[in-house]
């Protein structure tokens, strides 16, 4: 399975809210600097992520992207369905003619259960594991990791 950029800046995005976010609202030029993400595109993959309820918006000056649940109940599945459609590296719902080849059978079979144990690996990874393995690594909440201010 290949995910594009699209679906790994997405989970970088909502990963940079939960972590840095601390349930406030955070702007689209904040979130794409810390994460390396070009803004054009990140505004693209928040508006898809706002259409299946992720995030919610706010204008004006202290405005931006929030998410909508806590980060314990966004599942990196969530996110990459909404951005990639189906997750699954195999996505036939047919099921195979019973008079087909046995092989055609065992494996179809085969690859529709590697199919959904995939999307279940996904889906058991949220947003709050994200940000535990940030803490665990020591990252530091709302820096840049490219600058350090000395005075």
């Amino acid at each position: 399975m290949k995910l594009s950029n699209k679906g790994r800046y997405g989970v970088r995005a909502l990963f940079d809210l939960a972590f840095h976010g601390d349930g406030s609202s955070s702007q689209i030029r904040d979130i794409a600097e810390r994460q390396s993400i070009p803004p054009r595109f990140l505004e693209q993959i928040f508006q898809d992520l706002r259409r299946a309820g992720l995030v919610s918006s706010k204008r004006g000056p202290r405005g931006g992207y929030q998410l909508t649940r806590p980060p314990s109940e966004v599942s990196l599945g969530s996110i990459l369905r909404a951005l990639e459609g189906n997750l699954a590296a195999y996505a036939s719902d047919e099921e195979p003619d019973p008079s087909a080849i046995a092989s055609i059978v065992v494996t179809e079979a085969a690859f529709r259960d590697l199919a959904q144990r995939i999307e279940a690996c996904f889906d058991e990874v949220s947003l709050a594991d994200l940000c535990q393995r940030a803490n665990d690594l020591a990252l530091t909440r709302g820096a840049h990791a490219g600058y350090m201010y000395v005075i």
